[in-house]
């Protein structure tokens, strides 16, 4: 069974995402060691709350560089939420750097008529790499659940995997690239769908080895 490490550092309740995992075949450990995030076959970081108090608690427990050292290894990595928008270099939320492991930022959402700011509840995906082995059997335009003030915003086009319209703002709601995925939704808040996406990651960490696309890490 594999191990896959969750990271804790404070920011958020992880039993449902340990639960989807588990129903997914995973042995998931909650952790803040960096010993076993680095021996672990896969990585998650999950995440809920202000970018700010992340990154401190982040710092505090001397877990920046060992994030930054298991995603250049090749580890299978999966953000989740706040999880998503500290890998990137800033956000508008707060005046601490993210992770950098991806250039851009993290930007609230513009106010207009009628737009509900925090995005609260269900959304439709729009699949920008419909090949991602993470959407297998989840359809062309699933429905999936946001908890969210803030998005990321990509320099590089090309690592936004999914997206959503909100108002009249289309936003990126997943990136992805080589070992790197992670979403702005809460996948195990999102029923059938969302317990889909947990089971494909898992079957990526169990394949990593035979999978050329986890043979080419994110360079950090």
């Amino acid at each position: 069974m594999s191990v896959i490490a969750v990271i804790d550092y404070n920011m958020g309740n992880l039993h449902s995402v340990c639960k989807g995992l588990e129903k997914a075949g995973a042995n998931p450990q909650v952790t803040d060691s960096a010993t076993v995030i680095k021996n672990a076959d896969g990585v998650v970081l999950p995440g809920v709350g202000s970018f700010d108090p992340a990154m401190q608690h982040l710092r505090s427990r001397h877990l920046v560089e060992p994030i930054q050292e298991v995603i250049a290894s090749g580890v299978p990595f999966l953000g989740i939420c706040l999880g998503l928008q500290i890998l990137f270099e800033s956000s508008e939320e707060g005046q601490e750097i993210g992770l950098g492991i991806f250039p851009g930022t993290v930007r609230r959402f513009q106010s207009e008529p009628g737009l509900t700011i925090p995005h609260i509840g269900w959304n439709q995906l729009s699949l920008t790499q419909p090949n991602l082995p993470l959407w297998k059997s989840i359809g062309s335009q699933p429905w999936v659940y946001f908890v969210h003030s803030y998005y990321v915003a990509p320099t590089d086009s090309n690592l936004t995997s999914a997206s959503i319209q909100h108002g009249s703002q289309i936003i990126t709601a997943a990136i992805a690239k080589n070992n790197v995925m992670a979403v702005q939704f809460h996948p195990e808040k999102s029923s059938t769908t969302g317990l889909k996406i947990l089971d494909n990651f898992v079957e990526l960490v169990h394949g990593k080895t035979q999978n050329l696309e986890m043979r080419n890490p994110v360079s950090v």
